[in-house]
């Protein structure tokens, strides 16, 4: 009961009527062009609701409820896998935002398992873009500094920076999160000098 609440409150109220047309198989005596046209319209349903998923779990994140955030990402998740397939790299912002969550809500394992998960996608997509690995480098360094693994930690942050400042410039908002976040790491370390001087950079 708990679990239904938790996923109604997250998502399930806003796609609740979406979900209908998508559960309701098409009828057996089509035309192949009707198929056809039935199955785009089905596709184009699914991919809606991954839209909405995502960046209604990405706005509780935001919010500080990652809780809530949770059920929204898997269904983000869910229908992804169904459109792009279970390898795909555009299953990589879910599973990123996944971890996330799932560390926003102590459980560290779980975090783990999801980057894992991006991680491997993205090891196996050769032309995967630069924004997207800047965007698994800063979870994984997140993820490091919840841990107290600070030297990993910088280490993917410093990535994060690289493929950021090489994507959007040295100046752009983009690289600037990362150098928030590294100045965060060495303000852990008690080495304010380093801290203060790339919060100036921010």
């Amino acid at each position: 009961v708990n679990h239904q609440k938790a996923d109604w409150v997250s998502i399930h109220q806003q796609i609740c009527q979406l979900l209908i047309p998508i559960r309701t198989s098409l009828p057996f005596l089509l035309s192949e062009k009707e198929r056809k046209h039935g199955m785009e319209q089905l596709v184009k349903r699914q991919k809606y609701i991954i839209d909405l998923a995502y960046s209604t779990a990405q706005q509780f994140v935001w919010d500080g409820k990652h809780k809530e955030a949770i059920p929204a990402a898997l269904h983000a998740l869910r229908f992804g896998t169904e459109v792009y397939g279970s390898n795909s790299v555009q299953l990589v912002p879910a599973y990123l935002l996944l971890a996330e969550a799932s560390a926003g809500v102590g459980n560290l394992p779980e975090a783990s398992k999801y980057l894992s998960q991006a991680q491997w996608i993205v090891l196996g997509t050769p032309d995967c873009g630069a924004a997207l690995q800047c965007k698994l480098h800063r979870s994984l360094g997140l993820f490091c500094a919840a841990e107290g693994n600070f030297e990993q930690a910088l280490y993917h942050l410093a990535n994060d920076i690289y493929l950021a400042s090489s994507t959007f410039g040295l100046k752009s908002i983009e690289t600037s999160g990362g150098y928030f976040h590294m100045a965060n790491v060495f303000f852990r370390q008690n080495k304010m000098d380093i801290a203060n001087s790339l919060y100036a950079e921010v």
